[in-house]
This record gives structure tokens, sequence and C-alpha cells, in this order.
């Protein structure tokens, strides 16, 4: 049995109700406090909304839920209220939910954030090295928590680079960890299409951009959305089949019992894009092409030594695939355009994140402490002295 480093029983701790998301009451705030002034994205299981609170005028994020099993829907409300307060974690307002269709809404902290394909090349050294700093401190508080995310990419980190801030979105597949409990591998997978493409336009419904513009209730933008679910899943969108760029070795051979180290894998994923300037970094075309792309870059001795450590085997189609290669130097992907980012140490710490074996990778506290952030952390000491 494979257990946690750190924060191993912090669930086995404290009492039940902490992590029993089944049993919550939830508290509904009033939808009609909120309106909706233009869709920003979309997921697999939520549609997202810029809104405004109409009592204090304060601009939100509104996250209106597809329709999925009302235990799911509890353990990222549970989840969120747990960690509220957290470093760099998004801030959970309000839940609200449609009095006749009982669509359920997340009302969160507003972030102006800048799409990461326009910010990431734009960033320098320094930039990279606090942003994952400040990601760090995020997930080093939820596995705290005794809470994996297991979403980690740059469409859940969202960064005001004006303002320096930077939030850790998106807790719908976030879970506690239980030490020995065995966990969906398939967290972060596609779904298949349940319908045709018939209702594009329907989707396609736009919300005005401008808060000066005339705004729609939720509810209103609530009908919209159930008029346009049936669609709407049967779309494959990048949001959907990039997660599994960010997908721990551990999910694609079946290894059940992972923990938080599963986050640092994605984070390392993360990183490796941006100071080799290459977005995703390994680019599989499914699952199974993922490791194959891994194993092409960590080499297969020690995918192997892996799978014999934990006593898991591959199926033949998928071990022909994969093949035998030998590890490649993190050199081989230092070029002219990349150079100025990629440091010793910046190589260092990714190579202490990207390891088949979750057990040997960095903890994000240990990570934190790692020379390749030794600035961020002086001029973070500066600023707090002189406060």
């Amino acid at each position: 049995m494979s257990k946690a480093r750190v924060y191993t029983d912090v669930n086995v701790l404290r009492p039940k109700e902490y992590s029993d998301y089944e049993s919550l009451t939830l508290q509904w705030g009033d939808q009609d406090d909120y309106e909706v002034v233009r869709k920003v994205g979309r997921g697999k299981y939520s549609e997202v909304f810029e809104g405004i609170n109409v009592n204090s005028n304060e601009r939100c994020i509104i996250k209106i839920l597809k329709p999925v099993k009302k235990k799911k829907i509890k353990r990222e409300i549970k989840i969120l209220q747990n960690i509220c307060g957290g470093p760099n974690i998004v801030k959970l307002l309000d839940i609200v939910r449609d009095q006749h269709s009982k669509t359920p809404s997340l009302i969160f902290e507003y972030v102006n954030s800048t799409d990461f394909k326009v910010l990431y090349p734009t960033l320098t050294d320094y930039d990279i090295r606090y942003y994952i700093y400040e990601l760090l401190k995020a997930l080093d508080y939820c596995h705290s928590q005794g809470i994996m995310h297991r979403d980690v990419k740059p469409h859940n980190v969202m960064i005001d680079h004006e303002l320096r801030k930077l939030r850790l979105i998106d807790w719908g597949l976030a879970e506690f960890y239980h030490p020995g409990k065995e966990y969906n591998v398939r967290v972060a997978s596609r779904r298949k299409p349940c319908v045709s493409r018939a209702r594009l336009q329907v989707s396609n419904l736009s919300f005005n951009s401008s808060l000066d513009s005339p705004r729609r209730t939720m509810s209103s933008a609530n009908s919209m959305h159930l008029d346009a679910i049936s669609w709407i899943c049967s779309v494959r969108t990048s949001r959907i089949k990039v997660k599994r760029y960010f997908k721990g070795p551990e999910l694609l051979v079946d290894l059940q019992d992972y923990d938080y180290s599963l986050d640092m894998w994605s984070l390392g994923c993360m990183f490796a894009g941006m100071i080799f300037r290459k977005e995703p970094f390994f680019y599989g075309h499914d699952n199974h092409d993922q490791l194959v792309k891994i194993a092409k870059v960590l080499g297969t001795d020690e995918l192997n030594a892996y799978l014999n450590k934990y006593h898991l085997e591959l199926d033949p189609q998928l071990d022909a695939l994969v093949g035998r290669h030998s590890r490649k130097p993190w050199s081989k992907f230092i070029n002219a355009d990349n150079q100025h980012l990629v440091s010793p140490e910046a190589i260092d710490f990714l190579d202490k994140l990207l390891r088949y074996d979750h057990q040997d990778r960095v903890t994000a506290r240990e990570a934190m402490a790692h020379p390749y952030f030794s600035q961020v952390r002086a001029a973070e000491s500066s600023r707090m002295r002189t406060q």
C-alpha cells in the first residue's frame, strides 16, 4: 500500500464531519443578489460568468453548475469551506440556486486574470519563480488540510499580473486524502459526447461585456444554461482535453492509492511548459500516447522500476506502444528562446517534480525551500520586515 509522505493522517485525526461532505447541509443565499455581466468560460461541469453583486456593486465570478450528482456539488462546497482563507486559494463568497430549475451556482471573488497563452510568453525568469512560489503556497496549504486538488493546470491558475495576485481555482475534482484509499484514476478524463451538435446557436448566446451595459438576471442565465446543457456536454473543448497533459503517471498506469504528490507532477508539467516555452510540455493525443510522450523524456528504465515497485503491469498493447527509450537530459530542451529562463537550479527543481515514482517527488513544503526560490523568499522577508 502506498501512503503520502506528508500530511498522511490529517483526515484520520480530525472529526468525521470535517471530510463527511455527504452530510453537509447547504445554506443557500439569494440568487437575486447577483446579475450576470458576461460569459468568461466553461468547463466540463460548469459554465462561468463574470457577475456583479447588486447590493455592493462588487464584481464576482458566477459558476453555474451543470447537472451532476448532488454529492459532487457538496464535496466541492465542503472543500472550499474547509480551505477558505488559505493563501492564494480562490474565496467562495456564496452559494445560490435557481428557484425553478434548482440549478446551483457558486459565487467567487473576482480575479482580473490574463489568459495564460497570452501571459506566459511575457513572463521573466523572476516572474516564473514568483508565481510558482505563490502556487506552492496554495498547494501546501490544501495538502496540509488533507485535500488533493487533482486538476492543477494553467487554466486553473488565475493570475492578475498587474496586482501580482495568483489564485488556484476550480476545486470540482478535489478530494479528501485518506491513506490507503483507492481513488478513481479517470479523475481528469474527457467525457464521451452524449448528443449531437444540433444546438450550436444556443450555447453561443452572448452576454454584455461591459458593466455599464444592460445586465441579465441569473434566472435568465440559468434558463439559457439549461437549454444548452445537452449540447455543451458533447463539445470537446480544449479546456477538457488539456487535462490529459498534466496527468501524473499514476493515473496513466492505474495506480489508485495515489496522494497529494499527484498535484506536484501537474505543477512540474506546468513549470516545464513555462521555462522551456513549450506548452503543453507532454503533448499526448490520448491517455496511452500521454504515457508514451513521458517515457520518451524520462526513459523506460525508470518507468519499469516504478511499475515493479508497485506491482503493476501495463497491458500488452500499451507496453508495445511505450516501447523502449533512454532518458533525455533536460538540456535537450534548452534553446535560444528559453535559455534565459533555464538556470541550473530551475533544472534541479524540475527534476525533483517530474519523477515517475510519486513518493520520490518533492512535496510542496520542500519545494518552497528549494534554492530556485531564494530570491523570492528574500524579497518576501524584506517586505514583511518593512510592513
